[in-house]
């Protein structure tokens, strides 16, 4: 099998941990202060009813059950032995700390977890919370999940955020020093935005010294501000090719440390408008190592720490 051209992070935890290791993802029924009147009602423009997880708590779905479930399809898949709670629908910070404390306690009583990932924004956080989750990091590997989509305000304003790029760094900063690795979610293709768009955001969460990135391609989702956007303005997310072309450049500007934790969407498919070919992930994610191999490039080749 030819070698990755990044820093993926199944590659990371093998080695961390002896063995393959998968997340299971979690709704854990938290709400988002873009939903529920405090920021706004409608949420980011991408984002639908479900706040990207499987609306399992609506369906009335235990923390517990969710986490036997997946662990089941995963060993069965990927043969898989230990696992992650990764809280990841809305924003799973959002909430009393000893809500937070019950609903984490929960995902990792089971033996087989070996980590804890948290989704949620940069506006979310605060001293008692990560005081809260680093503690869980003397028995599990942690990981927080920042949503910031953009390095740019401007484009944050235009996608409803709700937050700025200031926001995050503050929050990161609050995180750092702490027994917590920063993982950084990004969203190519965004309205407005331009390949050196997405390249300036690369180098602002490199620059900020943190452990990992999530790279998400932009689809449009049934029901949500997007999908009218788009059928009122025209708006069309990336094609393939210009989308690979841009992870690629994306990685060469990454620091060749950062972990990579996904390269692309991963839409269900009786909800997706478009593009298309947002249902071809394992292509896509070939697509991206061919590119690199005749590039003869990598994660990092031209990365420069800059001032910002």
């Amino acid at each position: 099998m030819t070698a990755r051209r990044y820093n993926d992070l199944s590659s990371y935890l093998r080695k961390r941990f002896g063995c393959r290791v998968q997340k299971i993802t979690i709704d854990a029924g938290f709400s988002c202060p873009n939903r529920d009147g405090t920021l706004s009602s409608v949420g980011c423009i991408y984002c639908d009813s479900k706040g990207s997880g499987s609306g399992a708590a609506d369906r009335g779905e235990s923390i517990g059950e969710q986490i036997q479930r997946g662990k089941a399809r995963l060993a069965a898949r990927y043969k898989a032995k230990k696992f992650m709670a990764y809280f990841q629908a809305f924003t799973n910070t959002y909430a009393p700390c000893d809500v937070l404390r019950n609903r984490y306690g929960t995902a990792l009583a089971d033996p087989d977890m070996v980590g804890l990932a948290i989704g949620t924004r940069p506006d979310c956080v605060d001293e008692e919370k990560l005081a809260l989750i680093e503690s869980y990091g003397t028995t599990h590997m942690v990981w927080m999940e920042y949503g910031l989509q953009s390095a740019h305000n401007q484009t944050l304003r235009k996608i409803n955020r709700g937050h700025t790029y200031e926001d995050f760094v503050h929050a990161v900063r609050l995180t750092q020093g702490r027994n917590i690795m920063i993982c950084a979610h990004v969203i190519l293709g965004l309205p407005g935005e331009s390949k050196q768009d997405v390249l300036d955001t690369a180098r602002a969460i490199t620059d900020l010294g943190i452990e990992g990135v999530k790279i998400h391609s932009l689809y449009v989702l049934r029901d949500t501000p997007l999908a009218r956007i788009s059928q009122t303005t025209g708006f069309k997310t990336l094609d393939q090719c210009t989308y690979v072309d841009w992870v690629v450049a994306f990685l060469e500007h990454l620091s060749a440390d950062i972990i990579v934790q996904r390269l692309t969407g991963d839409p269900y498919g009786a909800d997706l408008v478009e593009p298309a070919w947002a249902l071809k992930k394992q292509q896509t994610l070939s697509l991206i190592q061919q590119a690199l191999e005749e590039k003869g490039s990598r994660q990092g080749c031209l990365y420069r720490h800059s001032k910002r």
